[in-house]
């Protein structure tokens, strides 16, 4: 039959190319083994959670869908266009696939390439002809079919190490959209709560306002009746302007995050909005943190670390595996004949198989400095995963600290704004009786509003804290742990 003996040649080297990778994938050593115990704590030393009676019934780990817990079905809507439109997370998704196909690309070195070719040529050539002593035009057909196969022979694992490097690459990819896919949440979170805290703050000023209004006609019949100085009139009205002139910079901060968040969505900024007016009705979820060994398996940033250093190992043993001889199997089959209805036939038929082995000798230090580059790179690569892992227990401590203490900030505010307001109400009514001065009325005023601004900012940084502890977290993702690479060694 057409192609037998080269099918069988390939066969058979194919056969022996297979004992000789697998007798060789032993060699393979695994990525250098760098997660220390001194660089994982026993504890964590931050509060546990953020110190409630229903804190002990909450999940240790955050849930996948944790901004549900703060209340809100418009934050949900808007997380949830910001993940179906985000453009940095199409560029993420589009990595993804182009590592997909490099994956695909140097898999393809495993096998043999076939090439099939058909060939149709039709030649002359000067004849002489010694009965006339002339010459003539002699012309002829030839046709060909030809299957040709190459197989490069992967015996110290080359190719199996460009394949696993391809492998970790795509990895880190899927990783990476998820560390995007966290961080995209989290922002859209942070400016939503942003926004409804300028709005908040807006409302206070313009609450502000009123009441500087109404001791400023409380003035304003003072002095026509000669009871009070124009001083205390300028002085009253400068703070009605430095209330009013705090208005547009409120203003505009609240423009530039909304259109910020429209950005985060995928959608231009005209005519977006948001309709929640202030942060009152969001709820503030209790956060507990496991097991700081547990943490770096729910950390996409950190497994993206560890499958790039795994990547740069399989890099660096494919650098050495250049250094040996290559082998490549070679061979062809097929028909050749001057005339199409006797090239099927078999006088027609021809083939040949080799095999060859090509040693680099001299190459100026190119391989000598691939490896080099390559170590390098893995040295690199060792570093940064060691920082990813620092920095996610850094993350968390801080996280804890901050879910704390600006609980207890907001406590301590919301007790100084109920001080403030009855301190203000008093020297109000003690102004209009005439038995304190405008001063004690303005520095009641400026201590009450501070503190409602301070306490509106305060709200803010806790749910922010929140949102920053839960993405510290992992945000409710975990590893496979077929994806694991480095492992915990013992002490």
């Amino acid at each position: 039959m057409w192609g037998q003996p080269l099918l069988r040649g390939v066969g058979r080297a194919r056969g022996t190319a297979g004992v000789l990778v697998i007798l060789l994938a032993a060699c393979a050593t695994r990525p250098p083994q760098v997660l220390t115990p001194a660089l994982v704590p026993q504890k964590f030393a931050g509060p546990a959670a953020t110190a409630t009676p229903a804190a002990a019934t909450v999940p240790v780990w955050p849930r996948a869908g944790w901004w549900r817990e703060f209340g809100s079905p418009e934050l949900s809507e808007l997380i949830a266009q910001a993940q179906a439109d985000n453009r940095d997370l199409a560029a993420a998704a589009a990595r993804l696939r182009e590592a997909g196909a490099e994956v695909t690309i140097q898999r393809a070195a495993l096998f043999p390439q076939i090439n099939l070719q058909a060939d149709a040529i039709r030649a002359g050539k000067g004849v002489s002809a010694l009965e006339t002593g002339g010459q003539q035009l002699s012309t002829g057909n030839s046709f060909g079919l030809n299957l040709d196969a190459t197989y490069d022979v992967d015996v110290w694992g080359l190719s199996r190490d460009n394949l696993r490097s391809a492998t970790e690459a795509l990895k880190s990819s899927r990783f990476a959209r998820q560390v995007t896919a966290l961080t995209v949440t989290a922002a859209v979170a942070d400016d939503y709560f942003g926004i409804l805290a300028l709005r908040e703050q807006i409302a206070i000023a313009q609450e502000d306002l009123t009441a500087i209004n109404s001791i400023l006609g409380t003035i304003r019949l003072k002095v026509s009746a000669g009871t009070a100085s124009h001083l205390d009139l300028a002085q009253e009205e400068a703070q009605v302007e430095s209330v009013k002139a705090e208005l547009p910079v409120l203003e505009e901060q609240q423009l530039e995050t909304r259109v910020q968040l429209a950005v985060l969505l995928g959608r231009p900024p005209e005519a977006f909005d948001v309709h929640a007016l202030n942060t009152d009705s969001m709820r503030l979820p209790d956060v507990t943190a496991g097991l700081p060994s547990q943490l770096l398996l729910r950390r996409p940033d950190v497994a993206e670390a560890e499958a790039n250093l795994a990547a740069a190992h399989a890099n660096l043993q494919a650098a050495r595996a250049a250094f040996l001889p290559q082998i490549a199997l070679s061979g062809s089959d097929g028909f050749g004949s001057a005339a199409v209805n006797t090239l099927l036939h078999g006088p027609s038929t021809f083939w040949d198989a080799g095999a060859q082995l090509v040693q680099t000798i001299f190459a100026g230090g190119k391989l000598v400095g691939q490896k080099d580059l390559a170590y390098a790179t893995q040295q690199e690569l060792v570093a940064d995963y060691q920082s990813a892992v620092l920095n996610a227990y850094a993350d968390v401590e801080s996280g804890l600290g901050q879910v704390a203490n600006y609980a207890r900030e907001e406590d301590h505010l919301r007790r100084e704004v109920d001080a403030a307001r009855e301190a203000f109400g008093i020297s109000q009514l003690q102004y209009r009786q005439g038995v304190a001065d405008l001063l004690n009325v303005l520095q009641a005023q400026q201590t009450l509003f501070q503190a409602r601004d301070e306490l509106a900012q305060a709200k803010l940084a806790r749910l922010q804290a929140l949102v920053h502890l839960y993405e510290a977290l992992g945000g409710g993702w975990q590893e496979p742990p077929r994806d694991r690479t480095q492992f915990l060694a013992e002490k």
